[in-house]
């Protein structure tokens, strides 16, 4: 597609069906862009008055009803996507919504939007900045209310309003460093300004730092925290993912080996999101497609919040396995007794293993005390204060800008020009995070403060 045909498809106005599938109680079709008032017209008759329910007929250009409904017209630049936009609240049936769609798109200038259009023109119009953007496709995604609650943080602008102030202490930095090299024999320009600007530097460093150093927990509430199920062949694993699934995801025989690659079940846990991960049985053995699956049971463990290691007879984890060596129940490793139904009373009273818990996946014997303390163990993962960090991107874009001010604020002997750099790049990063950041605002930030051309 050409520069010239890309503007003009910028230029569309485009709909699509915002509600779910029909047939259905209601249907929502949004439209956005220069052409939304003459839609209204066409179909409605006028333009309702902007921001209030209307009730009107919908009709075909040649006068047909299609529907009755609510429509509601968002004046630019005060909409969500920040152009003229409206919503038609229909019927949900299959018919209706087919016919509206028909009629939208036999209008000129107007075609089907593409995945995510309505609001890349929210963040193309400055209405979302990039975080926001992230925030709402996390909102529609979530699943338990953890995800929920932290996609809204987002959106409410959470990070967005902390990358903010660094952003702003960033461009100040900036302004003084550039005015002291560009503008020094201006009268209002104080000497040596720049000289100010490595103390907040490396206090912006340490309050990098610190978010940084609360882990990975909000990428884990929203990708879901990993519970590892292991132990030897016919131990009960896949019984055990089965009861806590309620429902047969694992296949379940005597032979042992059956399990050969990673099965995972979603959970949701006391609001959070957690992925129960079945391994393969751990054992010796030469036989390669099990070989591998063993071995990707231990880099699965390696990596999970939590490993219950299974044994119907007391048997301890490998010496090898992430965990092993800890304290069970304090750890990362939890012990986990099975087949509670056939113990025996001496099995049963025997200290010959310090177990964590006793289930039975057959019965459901100690399968609640286990969930319980599953879903108190997840949440004490989880710090009293919000996650603002929520994806890999966000975590790298923040470690980049660390980076870049770090080697700033310790290269005191470079010229001022060379140091100037590290915080342009730092600028670059939390730009790259929130999506705006350029030369102009350097420049703005310049002129305002020092009063600098005038």
């Amino acid at each position: 597609m050409s520069a010239r045909a890309g503007m003009e498809r910028d230029r569309d106005t485009i709909f699509a069906l915002a509600s779910g599938r029909p047939p259905a109680g209601l249907a929502v079709v949004r439209i956005s862009g220069p052409r939304t008032r003459l839609v209204l017209e066409t179909t409605l008759g006028a333009v309702p008055p902007a921001r209030r329910a209307a009730y009107r007929a919908i009709r075909a250009p040649g006068g047909e009803t299609i529907d009755r409904g609510v429509v509601l017209f968002f004046e630019g630049p005060a909409s969500y996507t920040g152009e003229d936009s409206a919503e038609l609240h229909l019927h949900g049936g299959r018919a209706v919504v087919a016919a509206t769609l028909a009629i939208l798109g036999d209008l000129p200038g107007l075609r089907p939007a593409t995945a995510g259009e309505f609001t890349r023109r929210a963040f193309d119009n400055g209405r979302l900045d990039l975080t926001a953007v992230e925030a709402v496709a996390d909102l529609v995604a979530a699943e338990t209310d953890a995800q929920r609650r932290q996609a809204l943080r987002q959106l409410d602008g959470g990070l967005a309003e902390v990358a903010g102030d660094w952003r702003r202490r960033l461009l100040h930095a900036r302004a003084l460093i550039e005015a002291e090299l560009d503008f020094a024999d201006e009268d209002d320009v104080p000497d040596s300004a720049a000289a100010a600007v490595w103390a907040d530097m490396a206090q912006l460093s340490a309050d990098l730092g610190k978010v940084l150093a609360g882990g990975r927990v909000g990428e884990r509430i929203r990708d879901g925290f990993e519970i590892a199920i292991l132990g030897p062949p016919n131990a009960g694993k896949s019984s055990l993912l089965n009861a806590l699934a309620g429902r047969d995801v694992a296949i379940v025989t005597d032979v042992p080996g059956t399990t050969r690659d990673l099965l995972e079940v979603h959970l949701d846990l006391g609001g959070f999101a957690v992925t129960l991960v079945d391994t393969a049985g751990l054992r010796e053995t030469t036989e390669t497609v099990e070989a591998e699956g063993i071995r990707r049971a231990k880099a699965r463990a390696a990596d999970a919040d939590l490993v219950l290691w299974l044994a119907d007879a007391g048997q301890p984890p490998p010496a090898d396995l992430h965990g092993s060596e800890t304290d069970a129940g304090s750890g990362p490793l939890w012990i986990i007794g099975t087949k509670r139904d056939l113990d025996s009373d001496s099995k049963r009273d025997s200290p010959a293993a310090r177990l964590d818990h006793r289930i039975s996946a057959q019965t459901g014997a100690g399968l609640d005390s286990l969930v319980a303390a599953l879903t108190a163990h997840v949440a004490g993962l989880v710090p009293a204060e919000p996650a603002l960090v929520t994806r890999a991107r966000h975590r790298l874009c923040l470690q980049a800008a660390k980076t870049a001010i770090d080697a700033a604020v310790a290269n005191g002997a470079a010229p001022l020009e060379v140091r100037a750099e590290g915080l342009r790049q730092a600028g670059e990063a939390l730009g790259e995070l929130i999506g705006r950041i350029d030369v102009e605002d350097v420049l703005g930030a310049i002129f305002s403060e020092f009063c600098v051309g005038k």
